[in-house]
């Protein structure tokens, strides 16, 4: 084998190599157990962050109330998101989480934090890459109707990020249910490479929660509409949250 050829095999088997390591990587053992270092990790930072609340009586109106609930925050503030919610509550706690392979790794994640998942897209409507998106949606009305609260990323899973799409209004203007927003923000952090720029606390730093709500979609509201408001009211309440990291 000549040189050229060997650096041609070198070249043909790298991609064979990157298959099989995202096979392994995205694995069902091998997502349980980095699911439980993550989670076991996110408990340790979440106790040594020295926190900031904004609007927190708005939210502990909301977790003293029976009745459905949405919680909103953008996809990128995952990681902070247990922090938003008080277990405590009447309403019990479910995360929508989309069927993808990083899907099945945060729900594992959630999980282990307290907060089980509904699997499926943020859309009602069901297309080549909705994922379940029609059956998570009835799951989650039938959840609210019961008097529970959904967690919902407006922007998740593929994005564009920070823009709210009409799932979320058209699914609070079927159930009814009160929505509450959450901006959140943390210093230090890592900002990953994602499409999202998905944020990861650091321990011993500075995180912040902002609150707002509840809101409801009125039985006319334009589920378009109310996307686009919504969205700009979660942006502000995020950049809110920012500023107080800064």
């Amino acid at each position: 084998m000549t040189a050229q050829e060997g650096r041609s095999a070198a070249f043909q088997s790298q991609p064979s190599r990157t298959r099989l390591l995202k096979r392994v990587v995205r694995s069902r053992p091998v997502q349980h157990a980095l699911a439980s270092i993550f989670a076991g990790y996110l408990r340790f930072v979440y106790a040594t962050i020295r926190w900031t609340y904004e609007g927190r009586e708005q939210a502990e109106q909301v977790w003293s109330e029976p009745g459905g609930v949405m919680l909103c925050f953008w996809h990128a503030r995952i990681p902070l998101s247990p922090c938003t919610w008080d277990r405590r509550s009447p309403q019990t706690m479910h995360a929508l989480v989309s069927k993808s392979s990083d899907g099945e790794f945060i729900t594992q994640t959630v999980a282990r934090l307290g907060f089980p998942s509904i699997r499926g897209s943020r859309s009602r409507h069901d297309s080549n890459g909705d994922k379940g998106g029609s059956a998570a949606f009835r799951e989650m009305v039938r959840w609210i109707r019961a008097g529970n609260a959904v967690a919902i990323t407006p922007d998740g899973p593929k994005g564009p990020a920070n823009v709210m799409g009409e799932g979320s209004p058209m699914l609070a203007k079927v159930t009814g249910a009160r929505v509450l927003f959450a901006g959140m923000a943390c210093k230090p952090c890592i900002r990953a490479g994602s499409w999202d720029r998905a944020v990861f606390p650091l321990p011993f730093g500075r995180g912040s929660i902002v609150w707002q709500g509840p809101f409801q979609a009125g039985k006319d509201a334009d589920p378009i509409a109310l996307a686009r408001a919504w969205g700009e009211r979660l942006n502000t309440l995020t950049d809110r949250a920012e500023s107080l990291v800064a």
